[in-house]
């Protein structure tokens, strides 16, 4: 069926509608007309309905209800957006990058991974198959603040988007799909087999609203003309499915925790959860409907099997959708598993009962993101202290590692076979430390057994990677952002009755202005980078020596004073001591090799003491990240009063072509070299790695990168072109001048600081 174009008469005195909206002929609805009012109102057409869930229980009927919007529906409306369409990526993609010997497979988006080349290779057989892929969520929510009013949202997000999109806030990032029933909790009946049973059959029964259509769609495929103007056969699936181990128990309907085998993916044991080393029976679809049929025959039967496999009597909602396995699509959870899990719930909490009455010595610790209290104890638990906590320290050192490592946004075959390597030590260092906490003073205070899932579940990580690409892909963190949003309409914009529908008119609305931001967006031409700088000088600040296009910026910037007035004003700073003799000797050293002048025929300059420089507190650097190799950017400050404290961040520089170095920013200034032009530099105090041999078994105990400051009067000039990135150093609270390096604050520290070291990264 084709659309005939206008499906309306105008007379000559009836004026155009502003708008014309026509829908897919298989949507079997008429063309739109629209005001400019009508449609900033109605700017997304697909909308909840409402439906009800009616299951029998104990005798009696009870209904539940449940708000569905047609996933499908949703997905036309990003096919057919022109601001989302040129980004969709339909097949499937084994990325390389050569490593100067052999290329590397390389896994990123889910599109890299093989679970969607696996898909798309049993795709039918029809010209342009591709996959639709969907990427669920679903978990429950605190509405009210006194968590008597809960919510129950699904989040959509279309794998076949690049993550940037995907993830992110505005349109063609996480939609609301759904809402489903909370089957109330009941002191007569909770806990019992039942009524178990029972929640998850509503739970299925409701999400099946959600997915009827893509169900029916994913067995024929759905014929869509394309932004490239090629026609694919689109077949839809659930790739990925995100939650906390409760919901994975939900979507895979196993018995939790307690059940006989707790793993949503696979057949490990109660008893054998930390076990890290060793590989299990792999569960499957085929597997878990067999068993469900056998009780469906003869549940005494039945259900034997299906309690050693600790599954549950209820027919999976996935499994009507094609090659949407939950078994496959389930995914690591760092947010649950990892930070507010293993670390934050379990091994900080053992940390806490051994530092009960030691020092914390949290104030000295710097303020930066994604830190941990790991650094904090490392000088306070040592082995003559706590036999545990010195262990426990060990332990998270392994689980620090392992962190930085699944949390790669890039992944090759060598950092997979890394995350497996320190799987099996961690393993050892938590053994170590079950055997110290039993043996020990504190064994009725800390764990001794630690059998539980989320010690198990990371054990897949390398599964997921290699099939649905790197972590951030599956992680939780940006749906659980939108509960938020959903917290404050009920707070805000709601009367405390019907709640649902209250909440999801809002989020409508809301979601309809995400799509009008995105027009005014795209209409006002504001692709280029948006640059939130304020405080970075609009005037002349290029450094001329640089070769790359805006590697560094200078900002903030303050009067210009003489350089004696300048040694005068830090008189009192012993880096300062000599300043203006050698900036003298820097530029004369340094000038003829960046302008590529003979040394020998070199006629030195001089700077009289009324010789101006300009100095900057602020510093945009601009570097390549080791990790996916795109650009990132880090904030420096060299600021005496930042927000009313003094703040001299910490740098990696360019020491030689082959050699980077540590240094600590002093004062960062610029100048214009009469005859030669505008200059960018820096005064810095560097660091350096030679710690006492003393030392050094402890740091390569916890695989700690060690450096001390050097003299202040050892002072030096450096080009503010010569700043690779910014670098987070923690003052070892024992040892004056000595820090310690945080090498887990992002990825490409990580990778930079295991490279210097020559550990197992450098390698790659």
């Amino acid at each position: 069926m084709e659309s005939s174009g206008d499906d309306r008469t105008l007379s000559s005195e009836q004026q155009p509608a502003d708008f014309k909206t026509e829908f897919h002929p298989r949507s079997n609805r008429p063309s739109l007309f629209q005001s400019q009012e009508e449609f900033g109102q109605c700017a997304f057409p697909a909308m909840f309905t409402h439906h009800d869930v009616v299951a029998p229980y104990k005798g009696g009927d009870f209904t539940f209800p449940v708000y569905a919007r047609s996933l499908w529906d949703w997905a036309l409306d990003l096919l057919s957006n022109p601001l989302l369409a040129p980004h969709f990526t339909w097949d499937a993609q084994r990325l390389f990058k050569y490593d100067g010997n052999t290329y590397e497979r390389f896994y990123s988006e889910p599109w890299t991974g093989d679970r969607w080349w696996n898909i798309q290779s049993r795709l039918p057989d029809v010209e342009n198959a591709v996959p639709f892929a969907f990427i669920l969520y679903a978990d429950r929510t605190r509405l009210s603040s006194h968590a008597t009013v809960k919510g129950y949202p699904v989040v959509a997000r279309c794998g076949n988007l690049p993550i940037n999109i995907r993830n992110g806030e505005r349109y063609g990032g996480g939609c609301v799909v759904g809402w489903l029933p909370i089957v109330p909790e009941s002191a007569k009946e909770e806990g019992k087999t039942g009524y178990t049973n029972y929640k998850r059959v509503i739970w299925h029964q409701a999400f099946h609203f959600i997915l009827d259509k893509v169900a029916e769609l994913s067995k024929i495929g759905y014929k869509y003309e394309c932004y490239d103007k090629i026609t694919r056969w689109l077949f839809p699936l659930i790739l990925i499915l995100s939650a906390d181990y409760e919901e994975l128990c939900m979507m895979c309907l196993i018995r939790g925790a307690k059940g006989k085998c707790p793993c949503p993916v696979c057949l490990v044991p109660i008893d054998a959860l930390s076990q890290l080393s060793k590989t299990f029976p792999m569960r499957t679809i085929q597997q878990a409907k067999e068993a469900l049929a056998v009780y469906q025959e003869k549940k005494s039967a039945g259900e034997s099997i299906l309690k050693s496999l600790g599954l549950r009597p209820v027919a999976n909602v996935f499994w009507k959708v094609e090659n949407s396995d939950p078994e496959e699509a389930v995914s690591l959870d760092d947010l649950h598993v990892m930070h507010a899990g293993l670390f934050g719930h379990h091994s900080l909490e053992e940390l806490k009962i051994i530092l009960n009455k030691l020092p914390r010595q949290l104030a000295t610790f710097p303020t930066w993101r994604g830190l941990q209290t790991f650094y904090v104890a490392l000088n306070i638990l040592t082995n003559d202290v706590s036999r545990e906590g010195y262990q426990l320290l060990r332990m998270l050192r392994s689980y620090l590692e392992l962190d930085s490592l699944i949390g790669l946004n890039v992944h090759t075959d060598r950092t997979l076979e890394l995350i497996e390597k320190e799987q099996v030590t961690f393993e050892k260092e938590l053994k170590e430390y079950i055997s110290r906490v039993s043996s020990g003073e504190l064994s009725e205070h800390l764990k001794t057994d630690w059998n539980f899932p989320k010690v198990h579940l990371w054990q897949h990580a390398v599964r997921d990677i290699r099939k649905k690409g790197a972590a951030r892909n599956y992680s939780t963190r940006p749906n659980e952002k939108m509960h938020g949003p959903l917290k404050d309409v009920y707070r805000d914009r709601s009367n405390g009755k019907d709640v649902a529908s209250q909440v999801l008119r809002v989020d409508h609305h809301r979601l309809a202005m995400k799509l009008i931001r995105t027009r005014i967006d795209a209409k006002a031409d504001r692709s280029q980078e948006d640059y939130d700088d304020t405080d970075i000088d609009p005037g002349e600040n290029e450094d001329i020596l640089t070769s790359f296009n805006a590697h560094v910026k200078l900002g903030s910037p303050r009067p210009p004073k003489s350089i004696q007035m300048i040694s005068s004003d830090h008189a009192s700073q012993q880096e300062f001591q000599g300043f203006h003799q050698k900036f003298t000797q820097f530029a004369n050293q340094c000038l003829p090799v960046y302008l590529n002048r003979d040394c020998n025929h070199w006629k030195d300059i001089s700077f009289a003491d009324t010789f101006e420089l300009q100095e900057h507190c602020y510093l945009k650097v601009n570097y390549e990240s080791r990790v996916d190799w795109r650009q990132a950017t880090d904030h420096l400050r060299c600021n005496p009063s930042f927000h009313g404290k003094p703040r001299y961040d910490s740098i990696l520089f360019q020491l030689s072509q082959n050699k980077i170095a540590f240094a600590r920013l002093v004062f960062m200034f610029s100048c214009n070299i009469p005859d030669f032009g505008k200059y960018d530099f820096a005064l810095v105090r560097p660091y350096t790695a030679n710690i006492s041999a003393t030392r050094k078994s402890f740091d390569d105990d916890f695989r700690i990168t060690h450096v001390k400051a050097r003299p202040c009067t050892a002072s030096m000039f450096i080009p503010i072109r010569s700043i690779v990135r910014g670098v987070l150093l923690y003052p070892d609270p024992k040892h004056r001048d000595e820090y310690l390096v945080v090498e887990h604050v992002d990825g490409d520290m990580f990778r930079r600081i295991n490279e210097w070291n020559g550990r197992h990264l450098s390698h790659e």
